[in-house]
């Protein structure tokens, strides 16, 4: 399966590029006062919320450059899969439960032949094993009968499978076939609200909302852009915002975290911290 090597080592060179394509560029010196933002104030415009959604994913781009898919797969099916057992469990997780799954059964045809109770048992670390198992045997079972073993592009016919919603629809489409989409899962729908890009916590909604935003040539890679950040920078419980580098562009900074730079550089998770912290102007 592919494995990934996240920019953990970046030259000082190299750095100073990327800072130099940021747009508004966040520093000690124009860090926002919390509750300055327009948007929190509800003054900014719909021209306004469309510049700055746009500005964050070219500022997304430079923080996270190697923003990808983080479940490791092979083939639509193997992804196909891997989404399906990440529900309600970490990518982590499930890279660890999938090579034995796939050795077992590589394929449709002999995931639809398999013992829900045996499939269930290699996945029972992922969580709500019975139920995924149940849905991965019965999904390639569709798979077979209906579209001869092999998985679908379309988004009707993702969705029609069983234990597949839009959020894996999407994922497989824009990750194994190139076609884009918006991945709505729990990080995605955190900051988009946080950045105030939608004010609802129904999926559809949002999806709804930022795709009038962001361009559909962008749509995939802005959600794995922003659930990096939300992994590692704009955590759930306790946001980095002292040491983010959209703090210029997030009416809700200081509002999901401290904003005292070395309080929130201590938050910053992953392989480019310090990175991180360089693009937010805390170590120069």
């Amino acid at each position: 399966m592919p494995t990934y090597q996240p920019a953990s080592s970046v030259s000082s060179g190299a750095l100073a590029h990327r800072v130099g394509t940021l747009t508004r560029r966040t520093t000690p010196a124009t860090r926002p006062t919390p509750g300055s933002h327009p948007a929190a104030r509800a003054k900014e415009t719909p021209l306004a919320l469309k510049r700055r959604a746009r500005r964050i994913n070219r500022t997304l781009q430079v923080a996270h450059p190697d923003a990808h898919c983080e479940l490791n797969f092979r083939t639509p099916f193997e992804l196909l899969v891997a989404t399906v057992l990440s529900a309600q469990c970490t990518d982590v997780r499930v890279n660890q439960v999938t090579p034995h799954l796939f050795q077992r059964y590589p394929d449709p045809a002999a995931m639809a032949q398999a013992n829900p109770a045996e499939v269930a048992e290699i996945i029972r670390s992922t969580g709500f094993f019975k139920t995924k198992a149940a849905n991965l045997v019965a999904l390639s079972e569709h798979l077979v009968a209906e579209h001869g073993g092999e998985v679908p592009a379309e988004f009707s016919a993702l969705v029609a499978l069983p234990g597949v919603g839009a959020k894996t629809a999407h994922v497989v489409r824009g990750n194994a076939f190139g076609i884009p989409g918006l991945t709505v899962d729990t990080h995605f729908g955190r900051l988009a609200r946080r950045l105030m890009l939608s004010d609802s916590h129904d999926p559809r909604r949002v999806e709804e909302d930022v795709a009038a935003l962001i361009d559909k040539s962008e749509w995939t890679m802005f959600s794995h852009r922003l659930i990096f950040h939300g992994r590692r920078v704009c955590h759930s419980r306790r946001a980095a915002c002292g040491a983010c580098l959209l703090a210029a562009d997030c009416p809700s900074f200081g509002a999901a975290g401290p904003t005292d730079p070395a309080a929130a550089e201590a938050l910053l998770k992953g392989d480019n911290i310090e990175t991180l912290a360089q693009l937010a102007g805390l170590e120069e």
